[in-house]
């Protein structure tokens, strides 16, 4: 059981590191906007974030999914094994319905307030980079793994799928979060089978109508689907303002006071 948890943390965690390299390099040399402010103090906070939130979820929370996926296979447990589907079809309809689930929690996340201090965080970010991907407050981190967790032992979701889906999310959000100039013919290709920078940058738009658009971290069809769907920002992705009219100032970009923030009152 310790290899079976550990082999998959180590995958994420090289993922997560070569991932975050890679693209911090090619924002350097392909930046989409130009003007980044304030980088001494986000790059730590967000950073600090991920590192806190990965305690917080290893303390409380063990091993996550991946360890739920393991204890489900072992009874077996959930809806896949009493449908006896085989392994591949149970592993990509889990990672199907997983990301589903996480379309619309984000979407509930944005609706309901008090969800909503707690995403705020991420969204008031005042640039848009590879670092934003990580920028989640700890509470939110714990009851997205919540989420996650009930949803793999009552689908009974593979261990094995489970483990790719984490990686890919990780992966995917690390890319379309990135401060990153597609050539506009592949931007407009891939954003018919993958969620690119200039689709998720609209998401985080200081227009709240935009902002409250393109909810999905892997693919856009269940934006395209369900009508959430937005195809480019109004003010156009140089001019656009990143983030929240509430949290601009320099002071509410430290890590104490994104910790901090969802105590703070209004939206």
């Amino acid at each position: 059981m310790i290899d079976s948890l550990q082999t998959p943390t180590a995958i994420r965690l090289m993922i997560f590191i070569g991932l975050i390299v890679v693209l911090l390099l090619a924002e350097s040399r392909w930046p989409r906007r130009g003007g980044e402010r304030l980088r001494g103090l986000r790059w730590p906070a967000n950073l600090g974030l991920v590192v806190i939130d990965s305690i917080a979820v290893r303390l409380l929370l063990g091993a996550g999914a991946v360890g739920v996926a393991l204890w489900a296979e072992a009874r077996p447990f959930g809806l896949f094994p009493l449908l006896a589907l085989p392994a591949w079809i149970s592993g990509l309809l889990g990672i199907v319905l997983l990301d589903l689930l996480i379309y619309f929690q984000h979407r509930v996340f944005h609706a309901v307030p008090p969800l909503w201090r707690l995403h705020r965080v991420h969204h008031s970010d005042i640039e848009f980079d590879v670092t934003t991907a990580v920028r989640f407050h700890p509470l939110e981190i714990l009851a997205s793994m919540l989420i996650k967790m009930a949803a793999v032992a009552l689908l009974g979701v593979p261990a094995w799928a489970v483990v790719a889906f984490e990686a890919l999310l990780n992966g995917t959000a690390m890319f379309n979060h990135a401060n990153l100039a597609l050539p506009s013919w592949l931007d407009r290709g891939l954003r018919w089978v993958v969620v690119t920078p200039d689709v998720h940058r609209v998401h985080h738009s200081v227009h709240r109508d935009e902002t409250d658009s393109n909810f999905g971290f892997n693919v856009p069809w269940w934006d395209r689907l369900f009508g959430t769907y937005r195809e480019q920002p109004r003010d156009g992705h140089a001019a656009m303002q990143i983030g929240l009219e509430r949290f601009r100032e320099p002071q509410r970009q430290r890590l104490r006071a994104l910790l901090e923030q969802p105590l703070r009152p209004g939206s």
